[in-house]
């Protein structure tokens, strides 16, 4: 079973699997649960650090992994929802495991932080070409959720990555 391509965001040359990708693959997978167990409550003693343990499920399989969340690992709309994204870091990081997904979820990284750009490439082209038709996609995609309008006239590879991020964080917030 491959992972459905509606399900992978690029951003800057590096691709990110969805949450929802990877749920959706586990389920294909025979999931039977998912439960999360709260390890580290934040607090300043530990620099303000949720911890969460995941384990899934399945007829013949068992997984476990860990996620974390501080204020220096999450945007700072998020920094709230600590124990949340804690939470769902760790299931990312089970799902992943279960279903044998190497690529790393959009949930695990902050979007805070510069994703290195893929080396060789000029950096005057990557801000003047088009937007990708998956980078496309996704703003289309999460524009629908959001109930929001974008305008695509001006749409730069860069800017789109960067609209995505915005866009995945108004996401989180909501959910």
């Amino acid at each position: 079973m491959n992972i459905n391509e509606k399900f992978i965001i690029s951003l800057q040359g590096k691709n990110f699997v969805t949450y929802e990708g990877l749920l959706d693959l586990a389920h294909q997978k025979n999931l039977k649960s998912i439960d999360v167990e709260l390890i580290q409550i934040p607090s300043k003693e530990n620099n303000m650090t949720a911890i969460c343990k995941a384990t899934a499920i399945t007829d013949n399989e068992k997984f476990s992994d860990i996620g974390d969340a501080s204020p220096q690992s999450v945007n700072t709309n998020i920094v709230p929802h600590l124990i949340r994204m804690a939470s769902t870091r760790a299931k990312a990081r089970v799902l992943r495991d279960l279903t044998n997904v190497g690529m790393t979820s959009i949930e695990e990284i902050s979007l805070n932080e510069e994703i290195e750009e893929i080396p060789k490439i000029n950096p005057h082209t990557f801000l003047e070409e088009p937007p990708t038709k998956r980078q496309i996609d996704t703003i289309k995609k999460l524009s629908n959720e959001l109930n929001t309008t974008i305008s695509y006239d001006n749409l730069t590879k860069k800017t789109a990555g960067t609209l995505i991020s915005k866009m995945l964080e108004e996401k989180t917030k909501i959910h």
